[in-house]
C-alpha cells in the first residue's frame, strides 16, 4: 500500500484567462506535517480550495489514499476523510467548546441529526469523540463556556479540534496561528505536531520558525506553481528559495 495520503498530479485552476494554479504536483505522506509556504499570490489558498472541492480543478487531478476525488464534491470529500480549518475563525460562538465539537463530530454522518426522536445526547460515540478532543486541546476547564466567550488562542484550537472530531485521513489547516500571541503559538505548534502521530497534516504557515520546527516536508509555491518540496533543511538552504522568498529573512529566523 502506497505511502501517499494526498497527491496531485498536474493540477491547475485557471480563472478565465488567469492560472491561479499551473501543473501542481504535491505529495503528502500518511502521518507527516507538510506545510505549504509562499508569498501572497503564490496559489496557496487555491490549492486548498481545489483539495476540498471548494473550487473545481480545471486541469489535473487529486487522489485520496490513491482514489481519484477531483470530481468529487466538497461533502463527499470530508465523508471520505478531508477536514480543513479556516484562516478566519469559524465557530458556534453561542454554544459551548463541547457542543461545537460535537456538532462537528455529528457532522460525519449527518442524517443521525435528523431523527426527531432522538436526543443529541444519546449517541454515545459522538459524545465520546467530543470528551476526547477536548482533551487533547488540554481545554478540559473550558469545555462547558461559550465558544465566543474563549480566548483567540482557545478559538483556533476549538477549530482544529472540530477538524479532528470528524475523524479525518488528512486535515488542512489555513494559518493555524495566525494572530495569537507568543504562548499560544507554542500551544499550537504542540497540538499540530502530535496531531501526526495518527493524522496527515498539510497546513499554510507565515511564520517560518513554526514551519521549520515542526515540519516533515515543505512544499515552497511562487505564482501558482511549485517551486520546491523537501525536508526543512533543503528548503532552507535551497539558493531559489532564498532568492524567490525567504531571502536573507530564513537564515535570521533559524539561527
Amino acid at each position: 500500500m502506497s505511502d501517499i495520503a494526498l497527491q496531485t498530479h498536474g493540477l491547475g485552476v485557471r480563472y478565465g484567462t488567469f492560472d491561479a494554479l499551473s501543473d501542481v504536483n504535491l505529495s503528502v505522506r500518511c502521518n507527516s506535517v507538510h506545510s505549504i509556504i509562499g508569498p501572497n499570490g503564490a496559489g496557496k489558498t487555491t490549492m486548498f480550495h481545489a483539495l476540498t472541492g471548494t473550487v473545481a480543478a480545471s486541469s489535473g487531478r487529486i487522489e485520496l489514499e490513491g482514489r481519484d476525488v477531483t470530481r468529487a464534491s466538497d461533502d463527499d470529500r470530508v465523508r471520505l476523510g478531508i477536514a480543513r480549518s479556516f484562516q478566519v475563525t469559524s465557530l458556534f460562538p453561542e454554544l459551548s467548546l463541547r457542543e461545537n465539537l460535537r456538532l462537528a463530530a455529528q457532522g460525519r454522518t449527518p442524517w443521525q441529526a435528523l431523527i426527531p426522536w432522538r436526543r443529541a445526547e444519546a449517541s454515545k460515540s459522538v459524545l465520546d469523540m467530543a470528551d476526547a478532543v477536548i482533551e487533547r486541546l488540554s481545554l478540559g476547564h473550558v469545555a462547558t463556556r461559550a465558544a465566543g466567550e474563549l480566548s483567540h488562542g482557545q478559538q483556533r484550537r476549538l477549530e482544529v479540534g472540530m477538524a479532528i472530531a470528524a475523524r479525518p485521513r488528512v486535515i488542512l489547516l489555513d494559518e493555524p496561528t495566525s494572530g495569537m500571541g507568543i504562548d499560544d503559538i507554542e500551544g499550537m505548534k504542540t497540538l499540530i505536531r502530535d496531531l501526526g502521530r495518527d493524522h496527515t497534516v498539510l497546513f499554510i504557515e507565515h511564520n517560518m520558525g513554526i514551519v521549520m520546527n515542526i515540519s516533515d516536508t515543505i512544499t515552497v509555491m511562487r505564482l501558482g506553481r511549485t517551486l520546491v518540496e523537501g525536508p526543512p533543511a533543503e528548503v532552507r538552504d535551497n539558493p531559489e528559495v532564498k532568492a524567490a522568498y525567504l531571502g536573507n529573512m530564513i537564515t535570521g529566523d533559524i539561527a
